[in-house]
């Protein structure tokens, strides 16, 4: 459970980031109440699923699958450039946190 918690709470870091950069400073209200419901939400998951897991672990697993999805979700949407390194870059990090899961 605290693993599904986990990956449901950098879900919700990849929502509050976006949300932060599309708040524009807190200027604009929507996103910004978008980040502040996420963010609760996203520490609330960490702080539940490290009550189980180690806390490097955790920590880690929890950044990087926001990471990946707040890039993917910025070259998707936003046009960020997607070259061949990010990819693999990105790729790197997802099978780093396949590789905790499996160690933990």
């Amino acid at each position: 459970m605290s693993w599904l918690i986990l990956a449901f709470s950098g879900v919700l870091e990849a929502v509050w980031a976006t949300a932060l950069g599309k708040s524009e400073g807190f200027s604009r209200l929507t996103p910004s109440l978008v980040f502040a419901v996420a963010l609760a939400g996203s520490m609330g998951g960490l702080a539940y699923a490290m009550r189980d897991l180690p806390t490097g672990t955790a920590y880690t697993v929890w950044v990087g699958i926001g990471a990946v999805l707040t890039v993917l979700y910025a070259v998707l949407t936003d046009g960020e450039p997607a070259s061949f390194l990010k990819i693999i870059f990105l790729a790197l990090v997802v099978g780093s946190v396949i590789g905790l899961k499996a160690v933990s």
